[in-house]
């Protein structure tokens, strides 16, 4: 028959751990967390579960369980791996009118202990038959839906308030962050970048109204004031707006910019950071921006103007002495320019680098090249924005890594 299953209030009440190892570590923390005054008896006990008992918050009876452990229990768990023991407590708290969970037989077990987990005020509780391998999927299904608002986002009521400036990640649509998935499936209105995770738009409810923001690099391209107004106006319309950006919203993103023109209007904002993309797109095409004995530090640069440019406030010279990783944006168009001026400067024509189009996505693709010859590889290749620009030696590494696993191939 179907379980009856009920939520336990165990604030302040004495529950009943007989055993001391890899499950009882599992269910005690558990426990805690709802307030239980834990027991445990067992001649030893896991390093987990003693780093619990010496900071007094749970009590350890070290020896065997023996006839009477049960009196005063509200709950108790036979957690053993000798069957005799978690038959004899399971009979002596049935005898007692005491629920217990036995670990070793749930066809004998008078209680399930299900596979939780809490968001939030929400919690979920699954049983699937006994079976806890098939319950902890499920939970961790229903879990995962509900932290990324796939579930019941849109239907709560305390739904968040004024502007979300949500960083999405590099391109790949799973690397966008819980809060910032959470975030989305619960607004009203999106603001979207074109470098933002397309596929997440397909997600959204239909009531949801799409803006698009896109700067298209010599195209079309919404001015930053228009889409500053488009927060603040939707926002005072008690509207929850998500403002969707590629990467981080702080770094190249002009969030600094969108937050200041919401306070100045009063207008609540929440910032999640995304996984920018100087660090994750040479990461996707194995080239860490440091390294130990290559490189112990790295520069972010904006080029969207060239070297030499006015509006430039880029320190090349100091930038080309620095033997440090040179992580470009905005660069593809200015490759040859930026090469000639880290050669003028000092930087070795065979300093490595690597161009990485679209990366994270399914088309990702790279080339490698040196200062002296990146600019005529990237035009033969055809390489278009986005892309970032990697130099300095831990190009190297990358090539290394891929030299590794082609030679353990069969």
């Amino acid at each position: 028959m179907s379980p009856y299953l009920l939520g336990l209030r165990l604030s302040g009440r004495r529950v009943l751990v007989v055993g001391g190892g890899r499950v009882a570590q599992r269910r005690v923390p558990a426990l805690l967390d709802a307030g239980a005054l834990v027991t445990i008896v067992s001649t030893s006990v896991t390093h987990a579960l003693d780093d619990l008992i010496a900071t007094g918050r749970v009590t350890w009876e070290a020896r065997r369980y023996q006839v009477g452990d049960v009196d005063g229990a509200w709950l108790v768990q036979a957690c053993t791996n000798d069957r005799a023991v978690n038959a004899a407590v399971a009979a002596e708290a049935e005898a007692k009118r005491v629920w217990c969970v036995r670990a070793d037989d749930k066809d004998a077990s008078a209680a399930w202990t299900p596979a939780s987990g809490k968001v939030d005020e929400i919690s979920v509780a699954i049983t699937a038959g006994g079976d806890p391998r098939r319950a902890a999927g499920i939970r961790d299904a229903v879990v995962g839906a509900l932290r990324d608002g796939t579930v019941d986002a849109r239907r709560n009521r305390a739904k968040p308030v004024g502007v979300a400036l949500v960083g999405g990640g590099p391109g790949d649509p799973g690397l966008i962050t819980v809060r910032g998935r959470q975030l989305l499936a619960q607004a009203d209105v999106v603001v979207a970048d074109r470098l933002a995770p397309q596929a997440l738009l397909d997600e959204l409810s239909p009531d949801v109204e799409l803006i698009d923001a896109a700067k298209i690099p010599y195209g079309r391209y919404m001015a930053q004031e228009r889409i500053n107004e488009l927060l603040v106006e939707h926002a005072k319309q008690g509207k929850f707006v998500v403002r969707l950006k590629g990467g981080d919203p702080f770094v190249f993103g002009r969030g600094g910019e969108e937050m200041l023109a919401c306070a100045r209007e009063g207008i609540p904002v929440i910032v999640v950071p995304g996984i920018t993309s100087p660090v994750a797109v040479p990461a996707a095409a194995n080239v860490p921006v440091t390294h130990r004995g290559v490189s112990q530090e790295f520069h972010v640069i904006s080029v969207h103007v060239p070297p030499g440019d006015e509006r430039s406030t880029v320190d090349w010279p100091n930038l080309a002495r620095s033997g440090g990783t040179l992580v470009l944006m905005m660069a593809v168009e200015r490759v040859g320019a930026i090469a000639e001026t880290l050669i003028h400067d000092g930087r070795s024509p065979e300093t490595p680098v690597m161009v990485v189009q679209d990366g994270t996505l399914p088309t990702q693709r790279a080339l490698y090249a040196t200062l002296s010859t990146v600019a005529e590889r990237v035009s033969a290749a055809g390489i278009r924005p986005p892309a970032i620009v990697i130099v300095g030696d831990v190009v190297k590494v990358g090539q290394e890594v891929e030299m590794v696993r082609a030679e353990r191939v069969p």
